[in-house]
């Protein structure tokens, strides 16, 4: 208790003391008490009164001076209200330089609430997706970006995933959208202008597409002719040599264009219809009777429930198999194994292609799916394929809603996984 409150509770028991000492005086001690809390109370009521009035007006010049409980409130509640002041200020400047600071970001930044409704955001969002901020605070987002891509990815809650969409503002531009969690139950939304690699990335999908198409014509006229000389019997036996090999290379350019045009073809796509029910242990089976016919090959074994299907494009699939089972045959020894398994899993179906081959370092895992990346760059590729194969193969998982999943050891062989969702997998009719 401080000092203020006890010298006030011992100013009111002397006040109530002498009361009653009055009261004794003239025959009623009890009387005197009673007139003297009443006296008291009335005190400390008008005192309350006027503590209320100075609150209102803000005229505490009755509380400045003094050494009573009032003053005490007075000056405890004046430190309170000015230290809030001073935090107000420091707030509101804060505030101002966040805002600040946003608004100078190129980028669009906007709060949501757990509703999706707009709280706030910066200029940038007024540039880059038409919003105002007092005009349009308290809408709901997705009735302003009707993206579907953008609708799915704000009600996914995956903070990892980040989807491009056509701007609401200007034709032709594109906008990058990512959306991560933000204070307490909100969400803020970054769009940024990736209009200029949206259109590099078609300009070189088109010239890869229409350079592919255009080398064929020749190379069909340049593949004709060494095909006739190398059958030519009368042809100088030190031509056979240089003809092989001009077949041999005019067959491995004409792969490399079909896997060129094939991989802009799935690029140009969209995803995989969910009509056709594919039996992928068939699929599989086909393609080991395919390999189990060259030369120098591992054994090959399937471990594959033929009860599950999946809703996809059979061609693509089968695609997806060669490439996995083509890929561990030319990395596996004679002596080594490779197995394929089709099962189901508590979220889908997994395909997965594991050999006991050379394996990859870890370092080079996350590259494995790049255009023409080879770890070994020294390895000749006329033992090897077109470098486009896994490339092929992420697309078309995308296309039917999957993903890859690489696991290897370096000198003990890899696995690889194709992870299909519940939604693209069901059962074949027996």
């Amino acid at each position: 208790m401080s000092e203020a409150a006890k010298r006030f509770l011992a100013a009111i028991l002397l006040f109530l003391a002498a009361g009653m000492l009055v009261g004794w005086l003239y025959g009623s001690a009890w009387g005197g008490l009673l007139v003297a809390a009443l006296l008291a109370l009335a005190w400390q009521i008008r005192q309350l009164l006027a503590f209320e009035r100075a609150l209102r007006t803000g005229d505490f010049s009755s509380f400045r001076y003094g050494e009573g409980i009032w003053e005490q409130l007075f000056s405890r509640f004046r430190f309170e209200h000015q230290r809030a002041t001073r935090r107000k200020k420091s707030y509101r400047n804060l505030l101002k330089e966040i805002r600040k600071s946003t608004d100078a970001m190129p980028d669009a930044a906007i709060v949501l609430n757990a509703a999706n409704e707009i709280l706030t955001c910066n200029r940038a969002s007024r540039d880059l997706a038409g919003l105002r901020r007092k005009k349009d605070r308290g809408q709901r987002i997705d009735n302003i970006l009707r993206d579907p891509d953008f609708v799915r990815l704000l009600h996914s809650g995956d903070f990892t995933e980040t989807v491009d969409i056509a701007s609401p503002v200007r034709d032709g531009d594109w906008l990058n959208c990512r959306i991560v969690p933000y204070g307490a139950d909100q969400k803020l939304v970054l769009l940024r202008d990736v209009t200029e690699r949206i259109r590099l990335t078609k300009m070189r999908r088109d010239f890869v597409a229409n350079a592919s198409h255009e080398l064929r014509s020749p190379l069909t006229v340049i593949s004709g002719y060494v095909d006739s000389l190398a059958d030519d019997p009368e042809k100088p036996a030190h031509w056979a040599r240089p003809l092989e090999q001009m077949q041999s290379q005019a067959e491995r350019m004409r792969e490399l264009l079909d896997d060129l045009l094939e991989l802009s073809r799935l690029e140009h796509s969209g995803k995989a219809a969910a009509t056709d029910l594919v039996g992928v242990a068939e699929l599989m089976e086909r393609s080991k009777r395919a390999f189990e016919g060259l030369a120098d090959t591992a054994d090959i074994s399937v471990r594959a429930d033929v009860t599950i299907g999946l809703l996809g494009d059979a061609g693509e699939i089968e695609t997806v198999i060669v490439n996995l089972l083509s890929n561990a045959v030319r990395h596996t020894p004679p002596e080594g194994s490779i197995v394929m398994t089709w099962e189901a899993t508590p979220d889908g179906a997994e395909l997965s292609v594991r050999d006991t081959g050379d394996g990859v370092a870890e370092e080079y895992i996350p590259r494995l799916t790049e255009r023409f990346f080879r770890v070994d760059r020294g390895r000749s590729r006329d033992g090897g394929g077109t470098g486009l194969g896994l490339a092929i193969v992420k697309h078309v998982l995308a296309r039917h809603d999957a993903e890859l999943i690489i696991t290897s050891t370096l000198g003990r062989g890899s696995e690889f996984r194709c992870h299909f969702p519940q939604t693209r997998v069901d059962a074949v009719a027996r």
